[in-house]
């Protein structure tokens, strides 16, 4: 049975439509994510759901309980939802102690003292800040700082776990870091998370489930793999992960790529009945592209005019005609220098017709 429901969740700002008839279900203790660009409303969702934002329409439940409906002219306030909350800015307060910026939002719900110092306690605990107790939030790093707002979340026994962009202030090795603390302490706890975030390998690495949207529309509701491996359209598969787009044109029943002599035939060339449309592409990954022999069997030949070292990959760029896309090949693996001709295969291709 679904925890969180959003039925039909809309939300306008004048004649702009930020949310347009969402609906959503998240079941209890799972990891969801909202991934998208600026302004395709995952933030305004998760506000939504928080009490902090009205809604032009539709409802918000959790579990049995109703939290917002226009209709019914129902509102439930954000004290009285049991979210904890984590946004990007830490907010923590400099002139109170770790123990007393965990213990605050419990003092203001009137806990009882005896209540507070367990909860406050368990929660420094859960998130390894016993030590940091009687000193200064200002004197702990970003990760530290960031562990006190969880612990703060945490102190209330929250039914969900709301968070928008929480990492992002953080440099990539503590994020990641904070990433796995994040995961363990919702398996300890079992509360249920709805997580905004804008970088993908973090959404990845937490989500049991991830909503991918644009300008208020839901494009795609799956898990990562298939997110990844099955992208509902062309917007999905450009916005997660790496990718490469060539614009195709036909000719004669042939297929070429846009701007150049370079057929695509046999495995590689579309269907008939696509064959012709308008806004025709092929898509691949960087990481899906091989470089092979000439002549090899549904292969494309080009020219290399970047070649790249990062480590543990080597990134190329291969030109056809007056179009380019990347190439990534282990380090360890032979390719071809810049100025080259080379033959390049696609292990795993979409067609895409149309702007999307």
């Amino acid at each position: 049975m679904s925890y969180i429901r959003l039925v039909d969740v809309t939300k306008q700002f004048g004649k702009v439509t930020a949310v347009d008839k969402l609906n959503l279900e998240i079941e209890k203790g799972e990891c969801f994510s909202m991934l998208g660009p600026s302004g395709c409303g995952k933030t305004t969702t998760l506000r939504m759901v928080a009490g902090f934002e009205d809604l032009s329409d539709g409802e918000v439940y959790v579990g049995d309980n109703l939290l917002s409906s226009p209709k019914k002219k129902y509102y439930l306030p954000p004290e009285k939802r049991n979210f904890g909350m984590v946004f990007q800015a830490f907010a923590v307060w400099p002139h109170l102690s770790v123990y007393e910026n965990v213990a605050f939002p419990l003092r203001i719900r009137n806990v009882e003292a005896a209540e507070i110092d367990k909860r406050t306690t368990e929660a420094l605990r859960a998130t390894n800040l016993l030590k940091e107790a009687n000193n200064s939030p200002a004197n702990l790093s970003g990760g530290g700082k960031q562990r006190v707002a969880l612990a703060r979340a945490l102190a209330i026994n929250p039914d969900v776990m709301l968070l928008d962009e929480p990492l992002s202030s953080l440099d990539p090795h503590l994020r990641e870091e904070m990433r796995f603390e994040i995961k363990d302490l919702q398996k300890k706890y079992g509360f249920s998370i709805m997580y905004v975030t804008h970088d993908q390998s973090e959404a990845m690495a937490l989500s049991d489930r991830i909503l991918v949207m644009k300008l208020g529309v839901v494009q795609q509701i799956d898990t990562p793999f298939n997110v990844y491996n099955n992208p509902a359209n062309k917007f999905v598969f450009s916005f997660i992960g790496l990718s490469n787009f060539l614009n195709v044109n036909a000719a004669n029943g042939k297929a070429f790529i846009a701007g150049s002599e370079v057929e695509i035939a046999g495995a590689l060339a579309p269907k008939a009945e696509i064959l012709g449309a308008d806004g025709l592409t092929i898509a691949t990954r960087p990481s899906e592209i091989s470089f092979v022999s000439e002549g090899t069997p549904d292969s494309l030949r080009g020219v290399v005019t970047r070649k790249a070292f990062l480590g543990e990959i080597i990134d190329y760029q291969v030109k056809f005609g007056d179009q380019e896309i990347r190439v990534q090949k282990g380090r360890r693996d032979i390719g071809p220098e810049v100025g080259e001709n080379c033959s390049v295969a696609f292990s795993r291709h979409f067609w895409y017709t149309g702007e999307e």
